[in-house]
């Protein structure tokens, strides 16, 4: 299989036998865009924007759009014929018409260059190869349905992917899917294909190659969220890119457990507040009957992490900790179990004790305000007490024996960072304290603050994190499935309203079940979604609490889905990666500085033969994806390029000594 792979994926990276002249052209490292206002279309741009694919966009429905003729496709630099797209995206085949100028011109474009066109929907018929779907095919509707990536899918542009490919059926009262499955003609080779009656398979996804050109047909419909399509995007994309483009793309996974060796308020069913919290009215100033982590908690985590082959970052408060063992006759059998098992874990700074580290909370007003003085001015945790929080939580853990980085940080709360409304702007105090810790990265709220941005004026940079639908102040399924339903059900039906006015939130039908509207409803909406993140090219890391590993263990569930489900839909060469905080935010800070000089018509990439040459402003590190045994050349021969994933390689990459250009040679049949 490994063969048939590396061959199909060289046969597409050298030119076709029209392409070929003289003086071989030179093919611009940018993908063309057709937009229709379609969500097919809107899916692909999507991905090649997420994975930092240069494209330029065409709207159909512009009257002032440039027309597509020889002269916008293509010229000649430097004596040179020039092919400016090395990839089209069309909504279908026939989007300017099948007799047009334009249809023509463009038509004309790809024999002369070799270059491939996505249909991005169209419908089963013989002009993409493939019969009606009334001889022998299917039409209809897709949930639910099972399709299966064929041995050419396999061994060529979808040979990340495991084999079978489930339509999602998020609603059964929606239609969600619908498509065309036709069976191949001659030219036509499927890619991914479906069952039909009376024996035999139909295509859904698939390569026709006719009169010197090739199209991928795709015929059913999708948009940039359902899963099929986050499945099959890379594919579409590097079969697009004839395995060659800038940008790159991985599958991400990385859980922050917060509050480590802290207890966590808990939720109260009667009050549906939580005690201790300032808003709690009746609740009492203190947390009643917390929920914390016991020692056979932390011997199930760390037994589950070695059964599932995945890590787990300890967001820790050593302070809590220890006052807990004060508060309980000197002992605690958590942190000595956590502390012998601590090789087993990643470890990040929470602070010492856990406090808010923005403005002082002014709590006799509900919600909360900054505490002013006489003058007027906002009142402000110290840097003084900040720096402390870091340096004793840091410190605390050296003395443990646990290997901690100095540069990563989460501050309890996100606090010290800004929080609307009350807080608009950072802590003043906060940027100066990170400095005196050498603190690079800190963890922010992607729900509210989704960009990293920098922290003051100095290097620090946020990290956004998604909170997982997995509350900090439950341990119980049944305590998690009432704080959901007041959340999100109608006051009609005893809940808040809260998803009445939250004009981004929707009302559940009717309650959940308590007993078991955790496990039937909540565990597979969040695995849902926190796939979605791993699906999507997206590095941020996912936080929870330290309860949801204690009691009924109620993070467990979500993520064996999430895992289970990944591993089913992923082969082995496309692997979770699990990515620490501080490379997270490399990643996100390296992703702005492409985007902006791609934005800024900075770079400039292109191939020629088996040649690729990239060229991008001083700094800029450039991510590219190449095939298996492409070569970087250096000053003096040439090395391996970039990292194995999903079948191709990449890496973020900068020009060598005593050069201005990053120049890679591919690999020839």
């Amino acid at each position: 299989m490994a063969a048939l792979a590396a061959a199909a994926l060289l046969a597409t990276v050298v030119p076709s036998a029209q392409a070929v002249a003289a003086t071989a052209p030179r093919v611009d490292l940018t993908v063309l865009v057709v937009d229709d206002g379609g969500s097919a279309v809107g899916a692909i741009t999507a991905e090649l924007q997420g994975s930092g694919v240069p494209y330029r966009r065409i709207d159909l429905d512009d009257p002032n759009r440039p027309v597509l003729d020889t002269a916008f496709l293509s010229d000649s630099v430097d004596g040179r014929p020039r092919a400016k797209y090395q990839g089209i995206v069309l909504p279908h085949e026939s989007a300017f018409g099948p007799d047009s100028a334009e249809a023509t011109a463009l038509q004309a474009y790809e024999r002369t260059f070799g270059i491939p066109q996505v249909d991005a929907y169209t419908w089963a018929h013989p002009g993409v190869g493939l019969d009606y779907t009334d001889q022998g095919g299917w039409s209809g509707v897709l949930d639910g349905h099972r399709a299966d990536v064929t041995t050419a899918g396999q061994a060529g542009p979808f040979r990340y992917l495991a084999g079978a490919l489930t339509f999602e059926d998020n609603d059964p009262s929606i239609s969600e899917s619908y498509g065309y499955a036709g069976r191949p003609r001659a030219g036509y080779t499927s890619y991914l294909d479906v069952p039909v009656d009376g024996g035999g398979r139909a295509s859904l996804v698939g390569e026709y190659a006719a009169d010197g050109r090739r199209e991928l047909v795709v015929t059913f419909a999708y948009n940039q969220y359902q899963r099929q399509f986050r499945a099959l995007a890379r594919g579409i994309v590097d079969w697009l890119t004839q395995g060659v483009h800038l940008g790159q793309s991985r599958n991400y996974l990385s859980v922050h457990v917060d509050d480590v060796f802290a207890p966590d308020a808990r939720w109260d069913p009667a009050l549906n507040c939580t005690p201790g919290d300032f808003d709690c009215v009746g609740g009492g100033d203190d947390a009643v009957n917390p929920i914390r982590m016991t020692a056979a908690d932390a011997e199930y985590a760390a037994a589950w992490q070695k059964s599932s082959g995945f890590t787990l970052d300890m967001v820790y408060n050593g302070g809590q900790g220890e006052q807990w063992k004060t508060e309980h006759g000197g002992a605690d059998a958590l942190t000595d179990r956590l502390v012998a098992d601590r090789a087993q874990y990643r470890w990040i700074n929470h602070t010492y004790t856990h406090p808010f580290l923005g403005c002082l909370q002014d709590n006799a007003v509900v919600p909360w305000q900054c505490a002013k003085d006489t003058a007027g001015n906002t009142l402000w945790v110290s840097r003084s007490e900040i720096s402390g929080q870091i340096r004793d939580n840091h410190n605390w853990a050296v003395g443990k024996g646990i290997s901690v980085d100095r540069s990563e940080l989460v501050t309890g709360e996100h606090s010290g960072l800004k929080t609307l409304p009350q807080q608009p702007v950072d802590n003043p105090n906060l940027a100066g304290a990170l400095a005196d810790n050498g603190v690079k990265w800190t963890g922010s709220d992607n729900s509210r603050e989704p960009q990293q941005r920098s922290v003051g004026t100095g290097t620090v940079k946020t990290v956004p994190r998604h909170p997982m639908n997995v509350y900090y102040n439950v341990g119980t399924a049944a305590e998690m499935t009432d704080e959901y339903n007041w959340i999100y059900t109608s006051r009609a039906d005893g809940g808040s309203g809260i998803c009445e006015s939250n004009p981004a939130s929707t009302c559940l039908p009717a309650p959940l079940p308590t007993a078991t509207g955790y496990a039937d409803h909540i565990v597979p909406q969040e695995a849902r979604t926190a796939l979605s993140h791993v699906l999507g090219n997206d590095p941020r890391p996912h936080y929870v609490h330290q309860s949801n590993l204690a009691e009924e263990r109620l993070l467990y569930p979500v993520l064996d889905r999430v895992l289970a489900d990944y591993r089913a839909l992923f082969a082995a060469n496309a692997p979770l990666v699990n990515p620490a905080q501080k490379d997270v935010g490399t990643e996100l800070n390296r992703r702005a500085a492409w985007e902006q000089a791609v934005a800024a018509g900075k770079v400039t990439a292109y191939r020629i033969g088996t040649t690729v040459t990239v060229k991008a402003p001083s700094g800029v590190t450039v991510p590219v994806t190449a095939p298996e045994g492409t070569r970087k050349k250096l000053l003096l021969g040439s090395t391996a390029f970039g990292t194995a994933y999903a079948g191709t390689r990449s890496a973020w990459t900068t020009p060598e000594l005593l050069q201005t250009a990053v120049t890679l040679t591919l690999p020839t049949a």
